[in-house]
């Protein structure tokens, strides 16, 4: 009796385990060839009554000036690195331990694997498996795949989420036909894009956008974009 419970108990295991093992391989299978349904974060925020504008559209219908101001805004070294910036974090871990503003030092491939498969929030658990997701889409995805799901699921307004919909709702045009000044209001906003506005900024976007728009030249004359658009 108590050795078949045992046996119970280890089958049970073992099913947990491949489970645990084998959905989030699936997840991102699927969503390395289809869009990602809407999101946890674009749900909660849904039945808060905030709405939900998310519209996917394919890398070829969303300006490159989008890509651009994306890499010179959130992660420069997009294209060389393997999912972390060592160097981005261990500059952010020392500007935080100064105080002020907190600082993060997530890559582009990190928020994608966050915002598409996990729950908003800081803990530990979330940043274990965030980490995880981080090594399953750089293996299994291409940088291009990762920039064009990342440009579709962030959130550039409440309720609005996705380069189409920002676009829309920003400027009242299409993603692909953003100018680099309206890509890289966009991109300034993305650190807190509740409390900030792209079309009538203040002078911390106005500025932080024209640095981002001047960065963006050294995306383009550097290659700094080659693994999105080659």
């Amino acid at each position: 009796m108590a050795r078949g419970r045992k046996k119970g108990w280890l089958r049970a295991a073992l099913i947990a385990l491949a489970v645990l093992t084998f959905l989030p391989i699936g997840g991102v299978l699927i969503v390395a060839v289809l869009p990602p349904a809407p999101t946890i974060l674009m749900l909660r925020q849904a039945v808060r009554g905030e709405g939900l504008d998310y519209q996917w559209r394919g890398l070829n219908d969303i300006s490159p000036n989008l890509v651009n101001a994306a890499i010179a805004a959130e992660d420069a070294r997009f294209c060389s690195h393997h999912g972390f910036d060592i160097e981005a974090i261990q500059k952010a871990l020392d500007h935080n331990a100064e105080g002020g503003r907190i600082r993060g030092g997530s890559t582009i491939s990190q928020q994608t694997a966050k915002n598409v498969f996990l729950w908003p929030g800081r803990d530990w658990i979330r940043k274990g498996l965030e980490a995880g997701y981080t090594v399953l889409i750089e293996t299994v995805w291409s940088k291009r795949r990762i920039m064009e799901v990342y440009l579709n699921v962030v959130e550039w307004a409440p309720g609005v989420y996705g380069a189409q919909a920002a676009a829309q709702h920003w400027f009242g045009k299409d993603a692909a036909d953003l100018t680099p000044r309206e890509a890289a209001r966009l991109a300034a906003i993305l650190p807190a894009p509740r409390r900030y506005q792209a079309a009538a900024p203040g002078p911390y976007v106005r500025r932080r956008a024209s640095r981002i728009q001047a960065a963006m030249g050294t995306v383009r004359t550097q290659n700094l974009n080659a693994c999105v658009f080659r």
